[in-house]
């Protein structure tokens, strides 16, 4: 099974971004569209794994609950970009301005993960939304003045005290998700 750890957005911040996401197939049909369903902000990529070990995953993932992670996570989604960048364009996403208990959790969730065996994250942890990937680098210009246009644009808010293991199966039509559990890291979740 192929497992990752995220935190799901609010609908009137899909609705929102669906209709940017559309708006921009239509110019670039060609180019790997996101499902607005599968928006989410991830905060561990698990990868492959075998379903013997998921039930120690969720143990391990209960203990999210650490003194460093008290508060409600907030976050404001505003702007889109590219990783890694415009020129060299390999993944188009919307932005997210966190609070800094943000990254404690990606990093709590990192290290729940790690004491399994996964791999620990070598990459500074930057939240985004993923909105498109790219086969290869390079922008449709229309496309590219949608992206500026919205450079700053306000999608939303988002305040929650809760993550999500999250199933990916991959078929032929896209990835589909299915949430296996959700972990309230918080006492007000």
């Amino acid at each position: 099974m192929r497992l990752f750890v995220a935190l799901e957005i609010p609908h009137s911040v899909r609705e929102e971004l669906a209709k940017l996401i559309e708006e921009m197939r239509a110019i670039a049909p060609k180019v790997k569209w996101v499902r607005p369903a599968n928006l989410h902000v991830t905060l561990k990529f698990i990868g492959h794994t075998d379903s013997e070990k998921l039930d120690a995953i969720i143990t391990s993932l209960e203990t999210v609950r650490s003194d460093a992670v008290v508060d409600i996570v907030e976050m404001e989604f505003r702007g889109l970009g590219f990783f890694p960048s415009e020129k060299r364009a390999r993944v188009l996403w919307a932005g997210v301005k966190a609070s800094a208990n943000l990254a404690t959790l990606a990093g709590e969730v990192d290290r729940a993960a790690t004491t399994l065996g996964f791999p620990a994250e070598t990459r500074d942890f930057k939240p985004h939304l993923t909105l498109a990937r790219f086969d290869s680098p390079g922008m449709p210009p229309l496309l590219a003045k949608i992206v500026e246009g919205n450079a700053t644009h306000d999608f939303g808010v988002l305040r929650t005290g809760t993550f999500h293991l999250i199933q990916s199966r991959l078929k032929p039509t896209g990835a589909e998700y299915t949430t296996l559990r959700s972990f309230p890291f918080t006492a007000e979740a």
